[in-house]
């Protein structure tokens, strides 16, 4: 009779090891694999964006209320806000898993919540390559002034950005984020199995490629324009406006370089590395987390004046 205890003990402790194990290997990839500074830095950072992104929107909000027309530079800052605006909706909700290190909420919105930083980053840039080409065709004199005569104009132009992103992006990121494996509904923001597909990475490397190569080009032209204006007006530099125009277009081309383009030159290692280690994905958080930062450029126009 011992014998046969000691038997069903081995056979009940071999069964329990067996499942452990491979509960372990099926959830290991939906394990909270941030570390405590980690979570820290990423609090952090998203704190500082909700702050000071919630605070310039607010206050452009009430300076845009008083303009009687709209420009396009204009209309794009408007954007601007409704996108920050979007993003900092969902900061609470990353704040709350990154400090409670469990999700909560169920997996559909937290691929929504996942995605609105990917959106964010990219409407923002589109609006900021906007607004910098209509001010250098102001710079150029090919355009005196670029407005919209109606209101109705303006709506249109920025109806037609959203309606774009709603139906082509929005769609792409809720059936096809988080598409492949299973993912425990605990753990969020952890989709790095999607890069194992050959079409994720290619539209990675070239959504990488293409903010580098704007990047530059922005950083270059505005450059040779500041180059441009520092020879004529080089008798008395900081006493004309022109000079001062250009410095705060600097605004926008320092939020890309700063905050956007780290993300995509770590996002080419990341991508060819992603199964190297656990805390590779950690380091592209972060990086993914300063992105936020640029909603303080509301917050940056306010201050300079602009």
């Amino acid at each position: 009779l011992s014998v046969f205890f000691h038997f069903q003990s081995m056979y009940q402790e071999d069964f329990r090891n067996m499942t452990e194990g491979t509960r372990n290997s099926s959830d290991s990839s939906s394990a909270f694999v941030h570390t405590g500074t980690i979570s820290a830095i990423l609090v952090t950072v998203y704190s500082v964006a909700f702050t000071g992104g919630g605070i310039g929107s607010i206050t452009m909000s009430f300076v845009l209320l008083k303009m009687s027309t709209l420009s396009v530079t204009t209309t794009a800052i408007i954007n601007l806000v409704v996108v920050h605006s979007l993003l900092l909706f969902t900061v609470p909700f990353r704040l709350h898993y990154y400090v409670k290190k469990k999700w909560v909420f169920d997996m559909p919105f937290c691929k929504m919540v996942s995605a609105m930083v990917h959106i964010h980053m990219y409407l923002t840039f589109v609006f900021y390559v906007i607004t910098l080409v209509i001010r250098w065709l102001i710079f150029f004199q090919w355009k005196v002034k670029v407005e919209f005569y109606r209101k109705l104009h303006a709506i249109a132009a920025s109806a037609a950005v959203w309606v774009f992103v709603m139906v082509f992006g929005v769609p792409l990121f809720y059936f096809e984020y988080g598409r492949s494996g299973l993912y425990n509904n605990t753990t969020c923001f952890k989709f790095h199995k999607e890069l194992q597909h050959m079409s994720v990475k290619a539209l990675n490397y070239t959504l990488i490629v293409a903010v580098a190569l704007i990047s530059c080009v922005l950083l270059g032209l505005q450059i040779l324009i500041l180059v441009k204006v520092v020879r004529k007006f080089s008798t008395s530099l900081c006493s004309h406006q022109e000079f001062w125009a250009q410095i705060k277009n600097l605004i926008f081309i320092w939020v890309i370089i700063i905050w956007f383009l780290p993300y995509h030159l770590f996002r080419a290692y990341y991508i060819q590395h992603v199964s190297d280690f656990d805390q590779l994905e950690s380091y592209n958080e972060v990086f993914l987390s300063l992105t936020a930062l640029s909603c303080l450029d509301l917050l940056s126009f306010m201050l300079s004046g602009s």
